[in-house]
């Protein structure tokens, strides 16, 4: 009845849910939906929810979904346009100068997205009521969906398994924000403590419910400070602690990084989707990772941004910067007669970028580099990429303790960090100070917007970008969505 594989393709009848997962372990063969639902074996529940956790992992490390929509319209990143490259439309100059429209396709992608991972978790908990354990992790996870989806579109409708079907109303954000927290609460504790990097336990609930609460004045007007740090203290008493190599965690092969908490399972051959070589790097960079594709020469970070890294900050190499070489040493040159670039043939990745558009130069901008590109990839990277990890739930901890006035735990917490990163501790510690040691801990891992936003640093000008208007906080609701529903309500300022 066992048989070992490492890839399971199901699909359960009755709601015809279709999915591959990568597991390491012994799964059935031959099972039918009844079997699992009259049993409480383990393995059978982990295949079963495995087509959840493939929504899961779907587009979320992809070109123009939800990862792009937050990174490209904070001071992180931006996709210059080179002549015809990257022109789009003008949909990714818009996100960067905060101009952008409810018809932008990025946001319609980041939506189905969420939605259709929720879809996919309602309908196993429509399946298999009684299931305990499975329900409970299906509805936290589901609850970090909604995490997202209240950060990026606030007003969002709630749809469970008991939803009646039809065209849906959007909820508030504060009954979204109660939503979630509740989904939390009343599961969290039915989570094994365990280190489950590629599922939700009792400890990546928790971590959620400290986001949630690090937020809930932006979300519903009411602080949670200490609801925050009580969040984050449960797991800091987890089995996790800071990485000693702050690289290992973002590495081809990071399933041992003692610091994730919850991972995206990407491999490119069974769970691809991770394209961020192909987002960054330049054409010919192809050559300095030996990969089996071309770079598409998009995504590059914002010169003020990266000159806020001290050079003995290891987290500087978050960044490729400066000449580039192939993988025989050779210098690499950019030979394109359209290449029009300052410092020529050689390829040089310069903090400056010339402009934003029309016609950006080809190789202006520093690359990210935070993530490990294995020697002969695919257009998919098989790097886990950490949704939660120990090293903002302690910002997070140090955050909410200033917030509430202890500013003796704040600098230890924030101090904690900048010992692995190899800069010199603080004296004192200031929000300001927390601000800019969040960009620098988590660059590239899609939270800058949601943090401008909560220290009131989103409205501001920056660079090819001028004053924002105050309902730039929220993208529109997709044009779409509402097209297709006309019980949505656009929020207000589209």
């Amino acid at each position: 009845m066992f048989k070992s594989i490492k890839k399971i393709c199901l699909l359960v009848p009755v709601v015809m849910l279709a999915s591959c997962w990568e597991l390491d372990q012994e799964v059935l063969d031959g099972v039918t939906a009844e079997d699992v639902a009259n049993s409480d074996n383990p393995v059978l529940i982990d295949v079963l929810k495995a087509s959840a956790y493939s929504r899961i992992v779907g587009s979320w490390g992809g070109h123009n979904s939800i990862w792009s929509i937050n990174e490209v319209s904070s001071d992180e990143m931006s996709i210059p346009q080179k002549g015809a490259d990257w022109e789009d439309g003008g949909q990714w100059l818009r996100m960067h100068r905060h101009t952008w429209n409810p018809s932008e396709e990025s946001f319609n992608n980041s939506w189905n997205y969420c939605f259709s991972a929720i879809g996919e978790i309602n309908n196993l908990l429509i399946q298999y009521p009684d299931l305990p354990l499975l329900n409970a992790e299906l509805k936290v996870l589901r609850a970090f969906v909604y995490l997202w989806l209240i950060d990026s579109f606030g007003n969002v409708p709630i749809i469970t398994e008991e939803s009646t079907g039809g065209n849906p109303t959007n909820n508030s954000r504060a009954e979204v924000f109660a939503f979630i927290e509740n989904s939390i609460l009343d599961n969290a504790d039915l989570l094994p403590q365990t280190d489950s990097k590629t599922n939700i336990n009792f400890y990546s609930a928790h971590a959620i419910l400290a986001k949630l609460y690090l937020n809930a004045e932006i979300y519903t007007g009411t602080a949670r400070w200490a609801d925050a740090e009580a969040a984050a203290d449960v797991v800091l008493a987890g089995p996790y602690s800071l990485s000693s190599n702050f690289f290992s965690n973002f590495a081809t092969r990071n399933g041992g990084s003692t610091e994730n908490i919850f991972t995206l399972p990407y491999d490119e051959n069974n769970a691809g989707g991770f394209n961020l070589a192909q987002m960054t790097l330049h054409y010919v960079s192809q050559a300095t990772f030996d990969l089996q594709e071309q770079p598409w020469n998009g995504y590059a970070s914002l010169e003020e941004f990266y000159n806020q890294f001290d050079d003995e900050d290891v987290r500087k190499g978050s960044f490729l910067a400066g000449p580039q070489f192939a993988s025989d040493g050779t210098r690499l040159r950019d030979i394109s007669a359209e290449a029009g670039d300052p410092d020529g043939e050689p390829l040089t990745f310069t903090p400056e970028i010339n402009m934003l558009a029309p016609n950006a130069f080809r190789q202006a901008g520093v690359r990210v580099g935070k993530f490990e590109f294995a020697n002969g990839a695919g257009s998919s990277l098989s790097n886990d990429y950490p949704l939660l990890r120990l090293g903002d739930i302690i910002l997070i901890k140090a955050e909410a303790a200033l917030r509430q006035g202890d500013a003796a735990e704040a600098l230890t917490m924030v101090n904690m960090i900048r010992s692995r990163a190899n800069v010199p501790a603080l004296t004192a510690v200031t929000l300001d100070d927390i601000f800019d040691e969040r960009g620098k801990e988590m660059f590239a891992e899609a939270s800058r917007r949601t943090d401008m936003i909560r220290f009131g640093k989103w409205n501001q000008p920056w660079w090819e970008k001028g004053q924002s208007e105050p309902f730039r906080a929220l993208f529109p609701i997709p044009l779409p969505q509402i097209n297709a529903n006309p019980n949505l309500v656009q929020n207000p300022g589209y």
